[in-house]
This record gives structure tokens, sequence and C-alpha cells, in this order.
């Protein structure tokens, strides 16, 4: 797909982008359909994508997980979690054993939902933030779960570094830099991430040669935002023209940023420019993109990313069930979209 959205249809009224100093619209009611989300991330995203289709597994069919890692590695802390970016934090009988305890009690829906989800696995063969071992530490996490191997693609020959892999933009393949989107050649042309997550999740895609109707738009993030959840003002979304049909009733993907890589920081790099909202017009999909805010203190996340160590202070191992700060307040997006159409 690396030319095929490029010529883009005349901007919709509704879906312009807010001019400078506006005030973000707030989150729209679509009539989406609840039961099929789906997620994926980078990094601290692909930590946030684990916990968000574990916790809320009875509506995520799938989910795409770039340098992201099991369930639960950093549920000690900090210093837990940076032993599980390098290989040696909780095993994935330790992460089993978490989601049984954490089953028991009600606090994420059952395990059996995971069985059903497809899933795509990615690890650069360049990445040395997040450790190979702790991306194939993922994968048997989830084999032990009872997911076939058959509905689970791992991806770890393409030599990238720790980043998106994009066919629309970005830096060479082994860089490390910002935006943290690097494109990256696979056969003859280059691999189109976003695409292949979405095939693993939804099949092959049902046509090809869709134009975008317009761009993403902001939304106000601060009704589902709780004290020290690090979220920003604004998130962003992307509505297919077929979406904003009444009787849709359209899947939500939703995207998770990585560190240093929210829109403060990039700008519209991963909402707009990283591939994923061409594939959505095709699959029919509306693309959340929620934003995580860097802050010093009260939370201490300097680099603006997801919560997968417990920095909303509500106590030890919360933030990765169905009362975290961050998981709850993205479930709460999606339920809002899920709404009747206005």
């Amino acid at each position: 797909m690396r030319h095929l959205f490029a010529a883009i249809s005349c901007l919709l009224a509704g879906l312009m982008a807010p001019a400078a100093g506006a005030d973000p619209a707030p989150l729209p009611h679509l009539g989406t359909d609840a039961q099929r989300t789906s997620v994926s991330g980078l990094s601290s995203g692909g930590f946030m994508a684990v916990q968000y289709a574990v916790a809320f597994s009875k509506s995520t069919i799938g989910a795409g997980i770039v340098a992201g890692g099991p369930y639960g590695c950093g549920v000690l802390g900090a210093v837990d979690a940076l032993a599980c970016m390098a290989g040696s934090g909780l095993s994935p009988a330790g992460s089993y054993s978490l989601t049984l305890n954490y089953q028991a009690f009600g606090l994420i829906d059952p395990l059996s939902n995971i069985a059903r989800q497809r899933l795509y696995l990615f690890h650069g063969a360049a990445d040395t933030t997040v450790s190979a071992a702790t991306m194939a530490a993922l994968r048997q996490f989830y084999l032990d779960l009872k997911v076939p191997a058959a509905n689970i693609a791992y991806v770890s020959a393409i030599g990238a570094n720790h980043a998106f892999i994009s066919d629309e933009t970005g830096n060479g393949c082994e860089v490390l830099a910002a935006p943290f989107i690097n494109k990256c050649k696979q056969g003859h042309g280059l691999y189109d991430q976003p695409a292949a997550i979405l095939k693993q999740i939804f099949g092959d895609p049902p046509a090809v040669g869709s134009q975008l109707a317009g761009n993403p738009i902001a939304f106000n993030q601060s009704p589902f935002r709780a004290p020290l959840s690090s979220l920003e003002d604004a998130g962003y979304l992307y509505v297919p023209a077929r979406c904003r049909e009444a009787a849709a009733h359209c899947p939500v993907h939703v995207v998770f940023h990585g560190c240093e890589q929210g829109a403060g920081t990039v700008g519209d790099a991963v909402y707009h420019q990283l591939g994923y909202n061409g594939w959505a017009e095709i699959y029919g999909l509306v693309m959340l993109y929620p934003q995580v805010a860097k802050s010093q203190l009260m939370p201490m996340n300097p680099h603006g990313c997801w919560d997968w160590w417990g920095y909303d202070g509500k106590g030890p191992g919360t933030f990765l069930t169905h009362y975290g700060t961050q998981l709850s307040a993205i479930n709460g997006m999606v339920a809002e979209l899920a709404k009747p159409a206005d």
C-alpha cells in the first residue's frame, strides 16, 4: 500500500481537525460494535495492548503487539518493568498464575475468552530496547492460555529497531530515533505493519483502493481522565466513510503509541501518517488513538509512556485490571463510541 492512499478526497466538514486553540470535540456516538474491539501498540503501548486484551478479553477479538511483553511483567514496579524489557522479568508461568488469581477475584474477564483471539507479535531483529526473550515469553504466555499456534503470527526476521514499521513514512529500518516509525524492506517492497496486524486479526482485506475520507479528528479525553491517569487533553479518532452510517456497527481498533511517541512529541506521525487509516477504510474500522501526556511528578511519567508498572498510584497490580486508571478510561472511550449514533 505504498502509494495506495496518496490521493485523499476532499475533507468532510465533520471530520476536519479543530483550528489551533479550539477545544477538542466530545467523543462522538457512532453505534460501533463494542464486542469486536481490537488493539495494537508499540513498546509501552504494546504492553498496554496486552493488558487491555487480557483485562477486557470478552470484547477483544485480537491484538497486535510490537516490542511488548507478557501480562504483568512490570507488576512490581519500575525496576521489575526494566528487568522485563531485558528478558529477566516475570516468566510466562508467573504471568499465567497472575491471570488465574485476577480471574478468581473478578478483576479481569474470564481467561477462556483469550483462546479465540487472533494475535500478531513483532520483534525487530535490531531491537535491543525490548529483548527477543521478552517477546518469546509473550508468545509462550499466549500458548499457555490455549491460544492455538495458528492464531499467532510471530514476526522476528525483519531487521528493525524499536519502532512501528510503515511503508508510508519513517526512518531507516535500523534507526532508533523519533518518531519511532521505520521503513523496512520485505522482498521487493516495504513492510506494511498496519496491514499485517489488521490482516492477522480480521483476515484478508475485503477490497482495495478505498481513499481516505478525511483527516483524523481531535476529541476531548478529559471526561475519561482520572487523577494520575496521565491522559492528554486530546486524543484522536479516524472514522471511515461507511462507519458514519447509523447502522454500520463498525468495530473499533485502538492504537497505543509508544514512549516519546505521543502527539505532543511527534505530531500526527502515529495517528495520521503511520498507515492504519487507509486500511481502516478498507476493513470498515473506527480508529481510536488515545494519548498520554508527559509529566514529571504526580505521576512520574517523563517520557509519556502508557502505565505498565503502576504509576497511577492505585496500589500494586491494580493498573492492569478492570479498575486500572488508564484501562478503564480506554474501555470507557470504546463504550462511548458504541452508544447509538446521535
